[in-house]
């Protein structure tokens, strides 16, 4: 599975003075922000008022730290407030916060998303265990994983993972993997297009691996399939953070096939020395990822890729550093996550010979420089080029290859045509197809 954003936060954190509504703080992956606008709604609908949920993530111990350090701010700034912590640390780490005096419960993953545990919520104190990790039964869809306003809907089709990444807690904290039901999948992508959305993103844990427990065991590429011959007024579908040795022939051929399955894949990759790839305990090889990359582009030559590096994981030498750093212009990355190695306590890698500090640093930095002018590459070549833009809320957009695009003046939820005419910022400019 790929580690989640470090400690980031991923939705609008709640203002100084509350509004009287539920607020959520969600930190990490966008599986947490499609659950945290389920928390919104579930909470919302039990009558809560002055409550703020922080929906952790634990993928290293400086997220679990920010987590801590965002939860003293919010009471700082809304005194009356009742902090209510959830998501992987709390599933992992309960007793850490529940020690906090500015934390008045936490619940667990398993509980977070069940309509039952945010009924009468406020009657309830801060003596509930977290319960265990969920256990092999079906994962339950997304009440509601509105994101961005009526453009982008994030649909959690996965969760929990069977793998064990030496670097990674979060199959503790979210269980075995777990898929939605094809039937209970497409009934809510109906309800979000039917509700105006233009665009649905298949998000989860490890996403590739849906389907393995359910009857037959079907793949990941026969759902998109589904998805997109049923829902003939979706204008695009999007798939989230994928791992390319499990990507399925069917998904390939969908690539190639369909139009509105949006050429764009974010990859967890990790490393690109063999070695270093053994040490994490992942199940590709750099061969496999350079080859992914190319299949895929040979399927569908618009396609674009991000990935996830981790830098300066245990063991890792100037010779191994240097494969990574080849590998964006090997794969031909566009947009890269770089994240510094951080030891989570308990993991494996935690026990591993630590680079040093100052190493991992430089090593991160020498990643992200080399990230932004792949995208500037990027940028470049997509200028004079007419592209496909779903416009969002802020004026800004994105192509269907994932390019963000400036689209001041435009109200959010409208698919534009438009053309290319430079970039600065990381963003393209254009001018608006307003026939």
């Amino acid at each position: 599975m790929k580690p989640p954003q470090s400690g980031a936060l991923t939705a609008q954190e709640s203002g100084a003075k509350m509004s009287g509504a539920v607020e959520v703080l969600t930190f990490g992956c966008r599986l947490n922000l499609a659950e945290s606008q389920t928390i919104r709604e579930l909470a919302g609908q039990g009558g809560e008022k002055d409550l703020v949920v922080v929906n952790t993530c634990a993928v290293t111990a400086e997220s679990t730290r920010q987590a801590r350090q965002a939860i003293r701010r919010l009471k700082r700034e809304n005194p009356l407030a009742r902090i209510v912590v959830t998501g992987c640390a709390a599933q992992i780490e309960p007793q850490i916060f529940s020690d906090m005096a500015e934390v008045a419960h936490v619940m667990g993953n398993a509980e977070k998303t069940r309509a039952l545990s945010w009924a009468g919520f406020a009657q309830r104190v801060n003596v509930a265990p977290v319960a265990e990790a969920a256990r092999r039964d079906n994962a339950a869809a997304s009440v509601l994983a509105a994101i961005e306003g009526h453009t982008r809907a994030f649909l959690a089709i996965q969760n929990g993972c069977d793998h064990s990444c030496t670097f990674c807690v979060i199959p503790s904290g979210r269980g075995p993997s777990r898929s939605v039901s094809p039937e209970v999948a497409l009934a809510q992508a109906r309800k979000f297009v039917e509700t105006g959305h233009k665009e649905i993103v298949l998000t989860g844990v490890d996403l590739t691996s849906w389907g393995a427990d359910l009857p037959g065991a079907p793949r990941l590429g026969g759902l998109v399939r589904l998805l997109l011959r049923e829902l003939r007024d979706l204008p695009r579908l999007r798939l989230s953070s994928v791992d390319c040795i499990e990507a399925d022939a069917g998904l390939l051929a969908a690539f190639a096939e369909e139009e509105r399955l949006a050429p764009y894949l974010h990859l967890s990759l990790q490393s690109g020395d063999d070695l270093i790839l053994k040490r994490m305990k992942r199940r590709h090889s750099r061969a496999d990822s350079v080859a992914f990359c190319a299949e895929l582009r040979r399927l569908r030559p618009d396609m674009a890729f991000g990935a996830d590096l981790i830098a300066g994981f245990p063991t890792e030498d100037d010779d191994m550093a240097a494969r990574s750093l080849a590998l964006i212009e090997d794969c031909g990355l566009s947009f890269l996550h770089v994240f510094p190695f951080s030891a989570r306590p308990g993991t494996p890698a935690a026990r591993m010979p630590r680079v040093a500090p100052e190493l991992v640093k430089a090593r991160a930095a020498f990643l992200r420089e080399a990230g932004e002018q792949a995208l500037t590459r990027h940028l470049l070549a997509q200028t004079g080029r007419r592209l496909r833009v779903l416009t969002e809320r802020g004026g800004m957009g994105r192509a269907d290859d994932f390019t963000p695009v400036r689209t001041p003046g435009q109200p959010p939820g409208r698919i534009v045509q438009a053309d290319a005419i430079g970039f600065s910022g990381g963003a393209l400019d254009v001018t608006i197809d307003s026939s």
